[in-house]
């Protein structure tokens, strides 16, 4: 029988040359995606309202769910720049989780699709919950996943990847290429959309408003500040503080931008009849000018969350009594264009001696943006939290367990009298001076009550009075020097304040949260 013929063998079937991404192509792919997504946010939000961007939104919410302590320690470690470490540790965090995306899905891109859409979610319930936005501030969110999405499919099909035959050298390098390529335009792409939207945000802002406001001229002038009420040359600060000068501390990431022509304050809850105010309803009433002193409750001792201004605008209890208070009423709830709520007490606001205002403008100009423009509250004696709402478009008189305000919710207290405080000026930290007579100069302040007298004392002698500076009101502050005697050797310099009730400020230490913090600055020096 003749043998069968067996035929060849048949190939087996090539393995697929492409097993998976290479590592940092794939943490590059993520981070590439992230960018073009919060670009395309940014883009739609410029249409919209900046506070859209994703990145925003999210930052806003970081803000609103840290706790009392880490934002005090926020405020106190960075200052005006709080904002902006809050948005690069974001920024950090989030490219980490890209990369960390692309790496996951170095076989499959599914996994990184799946968290681009968490993060997309993520951004659209951030907006969602912006008191200060519509529905179509959704668009913002939705266009960030979609690109995202878009970006990371089409940068992980085109990625360089490891080759099981190491003869296909050549097709790594064409991919390669084709990434490179491709990941060049997404970064190009990214950065003119990103700057697309801010620009397009820019060109909607309400600089070209505020100018347009022109020089504030009041009915009613503030005395003019005597010569004598700073001892700048001793090292006080002047005792107007320049508008770019002023602290600032709020929980906006972006200054909002509200126009004049597009302002307008509504005043309603317990009251006869409600009543809506435009800008020019109060530009064109007889403004008043006052010079106050406004101290923020996150100022710790010896800090500089403390300024003085000429402040003008219109007594809020005219504004009051056009409206009708009822009786019960309890507060006036503030809310800000950005939805910042505060609580104020309708006896302070009421209050003619405290003169409360419904200010427009800082040191003769129409106030700068970051400090409400158009409008926001002035209450002399109370720290800011419950007392100044910038951008403020809504009071509602209402009752303390009707609404609660902000920082109120956070565990700050209800009632917010400032406290009587000094601090050095001519001497921060540890000072080196010659042995003998130094000068040391400072500030001291009890909104409402007044300054009586401030003392100083080195390491444990006796106390010795100052020289104050000429009183300007009761809602300021007050400067004051002397001389101290000081022995070759380190020394500790401490002040203190009393004010017109006769009450002198407590040498116990407590920190800002909940109502303001207490204790003696003082300085060392060391002598030689």
């Amino acid at each position: 029988m003749a043998a069968t013929k067996l035929s060849a063998p048949l190939d087996n079937p090539a393995p697929p040359q492409r097993t998976r991404l290479r590592f940092f192509a794939a943490a590059f792919t993520g981070i590439l995606a992230l960018a073009a997504a919060l670009a395309a946010g940014h883009l739609v939000a410029g249409f919209i309202s900046i506070n859209a961007s994703p990145y925003l939104a999210v930052g806003n919410g970081a803000i609103d769910l840290t706790p009392i302590e880490l934002k005090d320690f926020a405020v106190r470690t960075f200052g005006t720049y709080d904002k902006l470490v809050l948005l690069g540790s974001m920024a950090v965090v989030m490219v980490g989780v890209a990369a960390l995306a692309g790496v996951l899905s170095r076989r499959s891109p599914v996994p990184g699709t799946a968290l681009i859409a968490v993060f997309g979610l993520v951004g659209a319930f951030a907006v969602y919950q912006r008191p200060d936005l519509t529905a179509v501030a959704l668009l913002a969110p939705i266009a960030s996943l979609l690109v995202g999405v878009a970006v990371f499919l089409l940068l992980h099909r085109i990625a360089p990847r490891v080759w099981r035959d190491p003869e296909s050298d050549e097709k790594t390098g064409t991919s390669r290429r084709r990434f490179l390529i491709g990941g060049a335009g997404v970064v190009v792409g990214a950065g003119a959309v990103g700057l697309g939207g801010q620009l397009i945000s820019s060109s909607r802002d309400a600089t070209a408003s505020r100018e347009a406001v022109g020089k504030l001229i009041p009915a009613r002038t503030a005395p003019m500040i005597p010569a004598d009420a700073d001892f700048s040359k001793l090292g006080t600060p002047p005792f107007l503080t320049p508008n770019d000068k002023f602290y600032r501390v709020d929980t906006a990431l972006s200054v909002p931008q509200v126009r004049t022509e597009d302002w307008s304050l509504r005043l309603h809850g317990m009251v006869d009849r409600e009543i809506r105010f435009s800008y020019n309803d109060i530009r064109n009433r007889p403004l008043v000018e006052r010079t106050v002193t406004m101290t923020c409750v996150s100022n710790e001792v010896g800090g500089d969350y403390v300024s003085t201004s000429n402040f003008i605008g219109v007594d809020l209890a005219d504004l009051l009594a056009e409206a009708g208070v009822k009786p019960g009423a309890e507060q006036l709830f503030c809310t800000s264009v950005d939805g910042w709520t505060s609580g104020t007490p309708v006896a302070a606001a009421q209050d003619r001696a405290r003169g409360a205002m419904l200010a427009i403008g800082m040191n003769g100009e129409p106030l700068p943006l970051e400090h409400g423009f158009p409008a926001r509250l002035v209450t002399p004696g109370l720290f800011g939290y419950v007392s100044a709402t910038k951008w403020v478009v809504d009071i509602e008189v209402t009752t303390w367990a009707a609404r609660q305000a902000y920082w109120l919710k956070r565990g700050w207290s209800r009632e917010a009298p400032i406290k009587t405080e000094s601090r050095f000026d001519s001497h921060r930290g540890f000072a080196s001076v010659p042995k003998g007579k130094t000068r040391v100069a400072g500030v001291a302040w009890a909104q409402h009550t007044g300054i009586e007298k401030v003392e100083v004392r080195v390491d444990q002698g006796p106390w010795q009075t100052t020289t104050l500076s000429q009183e300007v009101n009761l809602n300021t502050w007050r400067m004051w020097w002397t001389e101290v005697d000081l022995p070759a050797g380190v020394h500790q310099v401490f002040c203190r304040a009393t004010d017109k009730s006769g009450y002198t400020q407590t040498d116990m230490r407590a920190g800002t949260v909940p109502d303001g913090a207490t204790g003696w600055h003082n300085v060392t020096f060391t002598a030689a």
